[in-house]
């Protein structure tokens, strides 16, 4: 795997929602990609869902090839109210 890479904006999320740089690595290492966002500047990103134990995760982070970087943009708990049941899709507006 290459170097992660947190945003500052990321870390913050990561505090006030309670999520480790293990739940982090975990999703990165085992999670499911669900969109991507391959025009995203500097890097093309992707949003990957992830599971630690029962509790959903969705990472948004970008490759960074040329310095064997992945970058961490931000971290969350998907809302129920705005994703399918599994996270995996977004409701439709």
């Amino acid at each position: 795997m290459s170097r992660i890479v947190f945003r500052i904006h990321a870390v913050k999320r990561m505090f006030q929602r309670r999520i480790s740089e293990e739940d982090v690595k975990q999703v990165l290492a085992t999670g499911e990609i669900i969109e991507s966002y391959p025009n995203d500047i500097p890097y093309p990103s992707k949003l990957l869902l992830g599971w630690r134990g029962n509790r959903p995760l969705h990472v948004v982070a970008a490759d960074n090839t040329d310095n064997d970087e992945t970058v961490v943009i931000t971290v969350y708990q998907p809302d129920p109210h705005e994703w399918e049941a599994g996270f995996a899709r977004r409701k439709p507006r």
